[in-house]
């Protein structure tokens, strides 16, 4: 049986040279990065070597590049951090109705203590209007919080026009490029937000690290008290091997990415076509254009999405209904369809996302099985 990952989204696989060079980290260079001594320092140069690494990928300077666990504690620190830091007291967020949890939960948790949010929806294609935005801008917005590109339907917002809006209001702008970084050119000059969130396992990093950009004079209130780690703004001790390997998968993206966009697009569209083709009652979610180089998000007319997911894995491919940190199938079919409406209950929304080791042998197995699946399905419904 083919074992076919398509699910890369989710998580991708550690690449051998990332793995390769953060072996040391582990044995040999293994002190505390806050220790005086020698093997203090040398671990410590490592880490900023990193973040000087990073820094440079983002056209930022490295002090405003603040190690974390992941995407989420990035934008948690992001979201409450600056709202907590603000002096007057509660005030406004703006954010969208398609967020990932790790956006949308902290805006929830923010209402409980007094905070506005306003959750902006979006078009058919799942795309965020920026006329909505400027509207809903009042005196006493703190903070704009809009995802780079969508992690279930892949569909790219345009942040620059919407950072632009921000700053034209003196509002700080965040966005979750958790899907994004690495995998799309862009500097903090052409993008011209605040704050920017990153996790190094969705670009062939390790898991457990990512990194929250931070413009410098941004005010933000620690999450996490305790030494004085990460320039006293994220107390921990510091996880050398992850944000080793973190700076070296970047490293790898700055050499590969040109060539990679361009293989992905071309698996992306074969699957888009091949699907459109070979399974009846399918339809394209998220914007036809500008969407992720390797995201497919379909919805299957008539057939829950748990029964094809488990066709699929039982056929050895991996794929996903909606995000993997979704709690509800039909929450992930459903939420991005904004004013005009979703799929049902007894409709499939399914997530392709390629990565650098798929092919093209594997797209065209996988239209196969999934065509199979779609009408042996309906065959015994039909029963």
């Amino acid at each position: 049986m083919k074992n076919i990952y398509l699910d890369f989204a989710a998580s991708t696989p550690a690449d051998p040279g990332v793995i390769r060079a953060m072996l040391p980290y582990f044995d040999s260079i293994f002190a505390n990065t806050s220790s005086k001594h020698t093997a203090g320092r040398e671990a410590r140069a490592a880490i900023e070597k990193a973040r000087e690494t990073i820094a440079s990928f983002l056209g930022a300077m490295p002090e405003e590049i603040v190690f974390t666990s992941g995407g989420t504690e990035s934008n948690n620190y992001a979201i409450k951090g600056f709202v907590r830091a603000i002096p007057g007291g509660r005030g406004h967020i703006i954010t969208s109705s398609i967020e990932h949890p790790a956006v949308s939960k902290p805006c929830r948790t923010l209402e409980k203590e007094g905070f506005s949010v306003t959750y902006l929806p979006v078009d058919r294609y799942g795309m965020v209007d920026p006329d909505d935005l400027k509207r809903s801008i009042n005196t006493s917005t703190r903070l704009i919080s809009i995802m780079h590109a969508n992690n279930e339907f892949g569909t790219i917002q345009p942040i620059e026009a919407i950072a632009k809006i921000a700053c034209e209001h003196g509002v700080a702008m965040h966005t979750d490029a958790v899907q994004t970084f690495a995998h799309l050119p862009f500097t903090i000059g052409t993008m011209g937000v605040d704050m920017l969130s990153v996790s190094a396992h969705k670009f062939y990093g390790p898991k457990g690290v990512g990194f929250l950009y931070i413009k410098k004079g941004t005010p933000l209130v620690s999450l996490i008290e305790g030494g004085n780690q990460e320039m006293g703004r994220r107390a921990s001790t510091s996880n050398v091997p992850g944000i080793v390997g973190m700076g070296k998968a970047v490293e790898q993206a700055v050499e590969r990415m040109g060539t990679e966009i361009h293989d992905l697009i071309a698996l992306r569209d074969r699957l888009i076509s091949g699907i459109a083709g070979s399974v009846s009652g399918s339809s394209l979610n998220g914007h036809p254009l500008k969407r992720l180089p390797n995201n497919v998000n379909v919805t299957i007319k008539g057939i829950p999405g748990d029964e094809i997911l488990s066709e699929m894995d039982a056929a050895g491919i991996c794929c996903s209904a909606g995000a993997a940190c979704k709690s509800s199938v039909n929450e992930a079919a459903g939420s991005h369809q904004g004013r005009d409406g979703g799929p049902s209950e007894k409709d499939a929304a399914l997530r392709f996302s390629l990565g650098r080791p798929t092919t093209a042998e594997e797209i065209d197995y996988t239209v196969n099985i999934l065509a199979r699946t779609v009408d042996s399905l309906r065959s015994r419904k039909k029963l």
